[in-house]
C-alpha cells in the first residue's frame, strides 16, 4: 500500500508543478485531463480489479509524460529542443514519446484486463485484441485533437502540435503502433510474470 501512496505523491507533485505558469493554461488543461481521468478510473476500480504493479507504474509514467507536455506544450519541451538541434531533426519530437506511451500503456492495460477477467486466454489473440484496442484509442485521440484544432485557434495549434509536418497524424498513430508492439514482443514475459504474481495472492 505504501508504494501506491508514494506513486500518488509523485503524481500530484508533478501535476502541481505542471500547473505552475505553464506555457498556456488551455493547452495544459487539455493535456493533463487524461491523466486525471486515469487516476479517477483506476482509483474507483481498485477494489474490484487491482492491476499489477507493472501496470500502475506504466500508467504513472504515461501521466508524467502528459504533465510535462502540458506544462511546456509538446512542441516546446526543452530537452527535446536540444535533441532537435543535435540530430538536426527539424522539429521537437517529444510528442512521439507521448504517442509511444499511447500505444504501450493501452496494450498493457487491455491485455491485462482481457486475461484477468477471463475474457480471452493468455495467447496471441489477446495480444492482437489489445493492440487493436490501442490503435482504436489512438485514432479516437487523433479525432479529438482534430476537433479541438478546428474549434479553437492558438490552443488548437499547440494541442495538435503538428509543427508543420503534414503527416503528423499518421506518424502519431505509427508511433502508437510501435509502442504497442514493443509491449507485446519485448515486455510480454515480464507482464505475464506480474499477472501470475498478483493472481497467486
Amino acid at each position: 500500500m505504501n508504494r501506491y501512496r508514494f506513486m500518488l505523491v509523485i503524481f500530484f507533485a508533478v501535476l502541481i508543478w505542471s500547473g505552475i505558469n505553464p506555457h498556456d493554461y488551455g493547452v495544459w488543461f487539455l493535456e493533463v485531463v487524461p491523466g486525471v481521468i486515469a487516476l479517477l478510473l483506476f482509483g474507483l476500480t481498485y477494489k474490484k480489479l487491482r492491476f499489477t504493479d507493472m501496470a500502475y507504474i506504466v500508467i504513472l509514467v504515461h501521466c508524467l509524460i502528459l504533465f510535462v507536455g502540458g506544462h511546456y506544450t509538446y512542441a516546446r519541451v526543452p530537452l527535446f529542443d536540444y535533441v532537435r538541434e543535435f540530430f538536426d531533426t527539424g522539429r521537437n519530437s517529444y510528442d512521439k514519446i507521448g504517442h509511444l506511451a499511447q500505444g504501450f500503456t493501452p496494450v498493457l492495460v487491455a491485455r491485462e484486463f482481457l486475461i484477468r477477467k477471463k475474457i480471452m486466454a493468455n495467447g496471441p489473440w489477446s495480444s492482437v485484441a489489445a493492440v487493436s484496442f490501442a490503435m482504436a484509442f489512438s485514432a479516437f485521440y487523433e479525432i479529438i485533437e482534430w476537433f479541438v484544432a478546428i474549434s479553437t485557434t492558438t490552443v488548437g495549434d499547440d494541442f495538435l502540435g503538428t509543427q508543420g509536418y503534414i503527416w503528423d497524424t499518421q506518424a502519431d498513430m505509427f508511433w502508437a503502433l510501435i509502442g504497442g508492439l514493443v509491449m507485446v514482443f519485448i515486455f510480454k514475459g515480464m507482464h505475464d510474470k506480474a499477472i501470475g504474481k498478483i493472481e497467486s495472492y
